[in-house]
C-alpha cells in the first residue's frame, strides 16, 4: 500500500511530461488527508505553482469563502487537482498530461477513501465522471462511482467571470453539505 509520503515522493520525482520541467512546485493537495470530502480541480495556476498549494489564487479565495460560509470546517475536506504541475498560461491540461497524472490522483483516492468527490469544473468531471461530461447540463447532479458519491460544480474561476452563477454554486454546495452530514451522523 502506498503511503502519503510515498505519494509525495512519487509526485516530486515524476517527469512523465513537460509540465514537470516548467513547474516551480509540484502541487499535491491541501487539507485533511483523512477527510470524507475531496474537491478536485483541473491544475495549479500561477499562484499555486509559486506557493506549492492548490487553490490559493483568486479562484481559491472564492472557494475558501464559499466553504467557510456554508459552513465546512477545514478538517472536513481535502483539495487537489487532476494535474500536479502548472500548465503554462493557465491553459487546460492536455489529455496526455492528465493521463500521466491520474495514477497520482488514484493513489490519493486509495489513501483517503473519500465518501464524496466534488469535481471543480468540466475538466475534472471529464476525467472522473464521464469523458463527454457537459457541465452546464449535469452540474449539481449526483453520480455514483464505485460507492463514492460524485458531483460536478462550476470551477471557482468560472464564477469570477460569471457572478450570476454564484447562487447556483451556493445551492450545489448546500447539497454537498447535506450529503456530508449524512455520512458523519
Amino acid at each position: 500500500m502506498v503511503t502519503w509520503n510515498d505519494l509525495k515522493n512519487e509526485c516530486l520525482a515524476c517527469n512523465k511530461c513537460e509540465l514537470s520541467r516548467t513547474a516551480k512546485n509540484v502541487v499535491i493537495g491541501r487539507g485533511n488527508e483523512n477527510a470524507s470530502l475531496m474537491f478536485v480541480g483541473e491544475g495549479p495556476g500561477k499562484e499555486e505553482d509559486e506557493q506549492g498549494l492548490p487553490f490559493v489564487g483568486k479562484a481559491g479565495q472564492l472557494l475558501d469563502h464559499l466553504l467557510n460560509a456554508i459552513p465546512f470546517q477545514p478538517d472536513e475536506y481535502y483539495i487537489t487537482n487532476i494535474v500536479k504541475c502548472r500548465p503554462e498560461g493557465n491553459r487546460d491540461p492536455s489529455d496526455e498530461e492528465a493521463q500521466n497524472c491520474l495514477p497520482h490522483l488514484r493513489n490519493q483516492f486509495r489513501l483517503m477513501r473519500p465518501k464524496i468527490i466534488v469535481c471543480l469544473g468540466r475538466i475534472s468531471a471529464k476525467y472522473l465522471i464521464h469523458p463527454d461530461f457537459k457541465i452546464t447540463q449535469n452540474r449539481g447532479k449526483w453520480f455514483d462511482k464505485g460507492g463514492t458519491k460524485m458531483m460536478a460544480v462550476y470551477h471557482p474561476a468560472y464564477l469570477l467571470r460569471n457572478e450570476k452563477e454564484k447562487v447556483t454554486q451556493w445551492n450545489d454546495f448546500m447539497e454537498i453539505r447535506k450529503a456530508l452530514n449524512e455520512y458523519i451522523k
